[in-house]
C-alpha cells in the first residue's frame, strides 16, 4: 500500500451523572467516535448515589460528583482512562441539601460548590492526590423571588470561573441574580462581589462565558429565556443586552430550561427547553454581542437535562432525562444547526454528560 498511515479515529471518553431510579446506579462512561459520531455501550465507572452533576479536574485524573442523597455530599475520584471506570477516593458533606453545580478553579486547589436546596455556596480544599480537603469558606444567599412555590428563599444553580480565575459567577434561581463573588485562590475564600439582577420571576440557573470573554450568557429556568450579558473581565462586572425566549410564541405548555453552552467558535448559544422539548440554537454577532434565533431542534427523547458538545464542537450529546437516552447531534460549525445521526443510548435518568478532553 506504498507506505501510506491512517490516524485511528479519535475517541472521547464521556462520563454520565445519573438519578439513581429503577435501573440506574450510579455514574456510567461510553465513548464517541468524533469521526464517525458513533458511541460505545455505556457502561457503569462506579455505583454511587444521585451523582447529578460531575466535573473533572484539568489534569484530566480526577472526576468529582454532587451528590444529591440525603443531606448532600461530594464525591471524589480518580479516573482509569483506558478502562472508562472510577476509582473512590473519598465524599465529604456539601454543608447544605441538594449540591447541583460544582468546578475546579484554575489554580487546581479549589473546588467550588453550590447547594440548591439551601441556597449556598461552598470552596473545598483540593489535596496533591485528587482527594477533598477542608472546607475553606461557605455563603449562605439570602433573598427571595415572586414565585411563592418556587422562590421562597434562595437556590443557588451553577458556578462557572472567570478566565483570569479571580471572580466566581453564580446563579441563583430563588433570588433572580446572577451573583459575582471575588475568589482569593491561595487561600480558598469567596467574598461577595456584585450582581446582575434579572426580571422577577425568571429564576436563573445555568450560566456561560463567551470564549473571547467579552460576553456571557445567563439561561433562566422558570423564565425560559436567554440574558445576553457584557462582561469586563478586570472589574468582574456583568452588564444585561438583552434578554430572549427559547420559545416558538405559539407555545402554550409548561417548560423549564436546563442548560446553556456557548460553541467552541464563539458564533452560537444553545439552551435546552425541558418540556418543549429541543434545543433552540441562537447566533451571536461577536463584535455587536446581539442575536437572533436560528433554530429549534427536536432532542429526539422527553426532558433534556443536560448537553455537551465536544472540544471541537463538531457533535453534540443530548441528555433526555424522562426517556433514558442520549441522542447525538452533528454540528454545522457554519450555521449551528444540529442534525442528528441516528445514534442513541439508554442510559436512565440521565443529568449530565462530560467528555475528558
Amino acid at each position: 500500500m506504498g507506505g501510506a498511515s491512517f490516524a485511528a479515529p479519535q475517541e472521547l471518553l464521556a462520563f454520565i451523572g445519573t438519578y439513581t431510579r429503577e435501573d440506574s446506579k450510579g455514574i456510567y462512561s461510553l465513548r464517541l467516535n468524533t469521526a464517525s459520531g458513533k458511541m460505545t455501550e455505556p457502561q457503569l465507572a462506579i455505583e454511587t448515589p444521585n451523582p447529578s452533576f460531575l466535573t473533572i479536574h484539568p489534569n484530566r485524573q480526577f472526576l468529582y460528583a454532587c451528590g444529591e442523597a440525603g443531606k448532600g455530599t461530594v464525591t471524589a475520584f480518580s479516573i482509569d482512562r483506558a478502562a472508562g471506570t472510577l476509582k473512590l477516593l473519598n465524599a465529604v458533606s456539601s454543608s447544605g441539601s441538594s449540591p447541583c453545580h460544582l468546578v475546579v478553579d484554575a489554580t487546581r486547589q479549589n473546588l467550588l460548590v453550590v447547594n440548591y436546596g439551601s441556597g449556598s455556596s461552598i470552596v473545598l480544599r483540593l489535596k496533591s492526590d485528587g482527594s477533598l480537603g477542608e472546607q475553606s469558606a461557605f455563603i449562605q444567599h439570602a433573598g427571595s423571588g415572586p414565585d411563592e412555590k418556587r422562590q421562597k428563599g434562595p437556590h443557588a444553580h451553577s458556578v462557572n470561573l472567570s478566565r483570569n480565575n479571580r471572580f466566581a459567577v453564580v446563579a441563583d434561581l430563588g433570588t433572580d441574580q446572577f451573583i459575582v463573588y471575588a475568589l482569593d485562590a491561595a487561600a480558598g475564600k469567596l467574598s461577595m462581589h456584585g450582581s446582575a439582577k434579572v426580571k422577577p420571576g425568571s429564576g436563573p440557573r445555568h450560566f456561560s462565558f463567551h470564549p473571547t470573554y467579552r460576553y456571557a450568557f445567563g439561561l433562566n429556568e422558570m423564565g425560559s429565556s436567554v440574558t445576553g450579558f457584557r462582561w469586563d473581565e478586570a472589574k468582574g462586572a456583568l452588564q444585561e443586552m438583552w434578554t430572549e425566549s427559547t420559545l416558538p410564541a405559539d407555545f402554550k405548555g409548561e417548560n423549564n430550561c436546563s442548560e446553556i453552552l456557548v460553541h467552541p467558535n464563539g458564533r452560537f448559544v444553545y439552551a435546552a427547553n425541558r418540556g418543549h422539548n429541543t434545543l433552540t440554537i441562537f447566533e451571536v454577532d461577536m463584535e455587536k454581542g446581539s442575536k437572533k434565533i436560528v433554530d429549534r431542534v427536536s432532542t429526539q427523547g422527553q426532558i433534556p437535562r443536560n448537553f455537551r458538545l465536544t472540544p471541537d464542537g463538531g457533535w453534540l450529546i443530548a441528555a433526555n432525562q424522562n426517556s433514558a437516552s442520549l441522542v447525538v447531534f452533528k454540528v454545522d460549525p457554519g450555521s449551528g444547526k444540529l442534525t442528528p445521526n441516528g445514534e442513541t443510548a439508554r442510559v436512565s435518568f440521565p443529568v449530565c454528560v462530560k467528555f475528558l478532553a
